[in-house]
């Protein structure tokens, strides 16, 4: 306590002991609710000190990350700084180098100055010698002509002169240009020496700063960290209290829950005596109910009292038998005594009886009226369905009859036709219909029997194409003979036949169109040739087709 002020002391006793005050607590022990509540408490200080741990853990990552940050920062600027020292120092250097080049410079243009002055003074000299020679030659015009080597040796020393004066200028300007930019140079290298120097300043000046906050979040780090120590050793000593208490709070929830498990045991044995009690009571009452009922049925039912109806046929009586006669009566035959099984059992096969009979219909002698007026429309009405069968079926007798007649006569006419056109159409053949039922006319078929002449077959699937057309055409124009047409519609049936068939065939239809119009499509000139009107379809240039039409009969007779 007194190393460390902030701990806190708890006694087996229950007291509690601080560095400002102290609680006494109490001798005996404490009870589960108190146990409870203690440790409810103690986990909450336990979360609060967890929490105030991991707040300063994470400010010391903070801090220590910072330290981090200022230590990488300060090396940076420390990195930078030598660098701005070498780059002073190689300006330095070259701003020397640049000086030395400069003196170098400056005694050049003095030379050349004086070789320019040399220069100027030679040309002045040659100039005024050169004037002196043109006056004496004026002078000596008429003398004979001199030597002008001398001249010329000086118009070469004048040039010369005057080119090393030109070379001279160029030199003075070229060595004041290099004067000017080595000046230059040196200026903006001592500004830059100057601003490296500055930064370097503010480099170090930065990096005590830094230096200074290191040192201070060291201090603050070793602070937390010990802070951090202290911390984690109260919590042990908390969870270690805790897991006393929990112990103890372990004890008394089992002592809790054997007592509340004794406590439900015996709720569930007191319940289940109240439920007894409860039916027994509830059976007493239906007993009740159920016997006032009986005697409420008594007097309503059959007229007498409980008490008669018990002296009269009570267990004490003896008991009936009955039988069924011959005659379907029930008689009584003896008294035997009362035995309650017995007659349970002749109860029991009783109410089956009556539940076989079923329960009494009140309106059985209503729907047994409606069902007999209903059985009697019924009967009436199948004796009127059978009259209608009998009418029907004559009038079917009729029709078939009808039928049958209709279809002999048809048949008969068409085969005599049939027998005609066939030898017509084949001279010496042979040809004919013939029934396949005769007995049944009106389920029979038609079997159409062709023999040409020469030949002994009479199917039609053996004879030629020609043949079967010209055997087909017989039977149609049979058909149209023995039940004449207005008109009939023939598409190409002489496309198959030779010239000789085809005449025959155009003799049969000039009879036809004697008493009915045929309209026939064709491809044969001679059948063209017999028509009283052509109806040709083509094709214009254009492409469009043209219905094309004329009348042969008029024609001929104008």
């Amino acid at each position: 306590m007194r190393t460390n002020s902030s701990l806190t002391v708890v006694t087996r006793d229950g007291d509690v002991i601080t560095a400002k005050r102290a609680r006494g607590g109490s001798a005996s022990s404490s009870s589960l609710i108190e146990i409870n509540a203690l440790v409810q408490e103690l986990t909450k200080k336990l979360e609060t000190i967890s929490h105030n741990c991991d707040r300063l853990k994470f400010e010391i990552v903070t801090a220590q990350s910072e330290v981090d940050s200022k230590q990488g920062a300060f090396d940076i600027a420390l990195s930078k700084l030598n660098e701005s020292d070498a780059r002073i120092a190689a300006l330095t250097e070259q701003l020397a180098v640049s000086g030395q080049n400069m003196k170098s410079a400056s005694a050049e243009v003095e030379r050349l100055n004086l070789a320019i002055a040399e220069a100027t003074s030679a040309k002045g000299r040659d100039e005024n010698e050169l004037s002196i020679a043109s006056a004496q030659l004026q002078q000596h015009g008429d003398i004979a002509e001199p030597d002008h080597s001398a001249a010329e040796n000086l118009r070469n020393q004048v040039s010369l002169a005057r080119t090393a004066e030109v070379e001279a200028r160029l030199a003075v300007r070229t060595s004041e240009e290099r004067v000017d930019s080595i000046a230059a140079r040196a200026k903006a290298l001592e500004d830059a020496a100057n601003t490296e120097r500055e930064a370097s300043e503010r480099a170090v000046s930065r990096r005590g700063a830094r230096a200074r906050g290191a040192l201070i979040s060291s201090a603050i780090a070793e602070a937390a960290y010990e802070a951090l120590i202290h911390i984690e050793r109260s919590i042990a000593k908390a969870a270690t209290e805790r897991a006393r208490l929990e112990a103890s709070r372990s004890d008394r929830e089992g002592e809790t829950l054997t007592v509340r498990s004794r406590g439900r045991e015996l709720a569930t044995v007191l319940e289940q005596l109240t439920s007894s009690v409860h039916k027994d009571e509830i059976a007493r009452a239906e007993q009740r109910m159920r016997i006032e009922a009986l005697e409420v049925k008594c007097v309503e039912e059959l007229g007498v009292d409980t008490a008669t109806l018990v002296n009269e046929y009570g267990p004490h009586n003896d008991v009936p038998t009955f039988m069924e006669t011959e005659d379907g009566e029930i008689v009584a035959t003896e008294l035997i005594p009362y035995r309650r099984d017995q007659q349970e059992k002749r109860l029991a096969a009783t109410e089956r009886s009556l539940t076989l009979l079923g329960k009494i219909n009140p309106l059985a002698l209503e729907e047994y009226n409606a069902l007999e007026e209903r059985l009697k429309f019924l009967a009436e009405q199948l004796e009127d369905l059978k009259r209608t069968k009998k009418d029907l079926l004559d009038i079917i007798k009729e029709v078939d009859d009808r039928v049958q007649q209709i279809f002999m006569e048809a048949y008969t006419e068409t085969a005599k036709h049939f027998e005609d056109i066939f030898a017509r159409l084949f001279p010496g053949g042979d040809g004919r219909l013939i029934l396949t039922n005769p007995d049944d006319p009106l389920n029979t078929g038609v079997d159409v029997e062709a023999r040409p002449p020469g030949k002994r077959i009479k199917r039609l699937s053996l004879l030629s194409g020609g043949e079967k057309s010209l055997t087909a055409v017989a039977m149609l124009v049979a058909i149209f003979k023995a039940r004449p047409s207005p008109f009939y519609v023939l598409d190409e049936v002489e496309a198959a036949l030779d010239d000789v068939n085809l005449g025959r065939l155009l003799v049969i239809f000039e009879e036809l169109r004697e008493s009915s119009q045929l309209i026939i499509i064709t491809h044969q000139k001679r059948t063209m040739e017999i028509a009283d009107a052509l109806y040709g379809v083509t094709m214009r240039g254009d492409g469009v087709t043209e219905v094309i039409s004329q009348r042969l009969r008029d024609s001929e007779s104008a």
